[in-house]
């Protein structure tokens, strides 16, 4: 009985986890139904992404599929930044590590701004750098 009694705590921690485990599966399948109407996307345990053309879509990830989605133009952004613990840094040159790591976006009209969130601080910086180029891809072009 004892015995019993020490292995209930490892039976219960291992379908706790099984659990955890499909959830997240669902998420990924959710999101990947969902990334297949872009040219480029991300996801992660914070956020999605999706870029297709000039507009930018992220919301959260759940497992019935994306929530809280927002889509805004990169035609509206005046600039993007890499955030470290709320601090802007070098896409460049990005630190190590950090706690919060997100890409804002300000915008040219308002003093508003978007923030994504990222869980690794070189997926962030890579996609800072691409949308970088898009952005001054989007502002040398001749406006009609």
């Amino acid at each position: 009985m004892e015995r019993g009694l020490l292995w209930l705590p490892l039976l219960v921690m291992f379908f706790w986890l099984a659990w955890q485990g499909s959830k997240e599966y669902q998420k990924v399948e959710a999101y990947r139904a969902w990334a297949e109407q872009f040219e480029r996307a991300k996801y992660d345990i914070y956020s999605v992404l999706g870029q297709k053309g000039n507009n930018l879509t992220w919301g959260k990830p759940t497992p019935k599929g994306p929530i809280k989605l927002e889509t805004f133009s990169l035609l509206d952004i005046k600039q993007i930044e890499l955030l470290v613990n709320d601090k802007s840094v070098d896409v460049e040159n990005p630190p190590e590590k950090g706690r919060s790591i997100e890409l804002e976006f300000l915008f040219s009209e308002s003093t508003g701004s978007v923030r994504v969130p990222f869980t690794e601080i070189p997926l962030a910086a890579e996609w800072g750098k691409f949308l970088q180029g898009v952005l001054q891809e989007l502002r040398s072009q001749p406006q009609l």
